[in-house]
């Protein structure tokens, strides 16, 4: 992901027992190029280990801001994400997903 100065992305990530996927999904984010970004991630009421290493992230990383909530599914969990996030362009990315590289950024779309 380039770069461009001025366009802030949100990733939303929904998280449901996925503490087996978390810290590459975490960590592909992490490497990416473009800095601008925030995490939402929304604990869906996981009962494995996945709070604990949402919350460590959040501690190693100022921009992930990690939100636990009763169990409500993802769409439910996706909607709280899209509440809570402040970027301009927003991306969904499941728990068991990771990204390579972004697309370049030109124009700012928000719904």
């Amino acid at each position: 992901m380039e770069s461009n100065g001025n366009t802030k992305i949100s990733l939303i990530v929904p998280v449901y027992q996925a503490e087996e996927y978390l810290a590459r999904c975490f960590d592909s984010i992490l490497n990416q190029t473009y800095k601008d970004f925030e995490v939402i991630v929304i604990d869906d009421g996981s009962e494995d280990r996945s709070p604990e290493i949402c919350d460590a992230y959040a501690r190693r990383d100022s921009r992930f801001h990690v939100f636990h909530q009763k169990n409500g599914g993802v769409s439910v969990a996706r909607k709280a994400g899209f509440e809570k996030s402040s970027g301009d362009i927003l991306y969904w990315i499941d728990a068991d997903d990771y990204i390579l590289s972004l697309i370049h950024i030109s124009e700012p779309t928000r719904p």
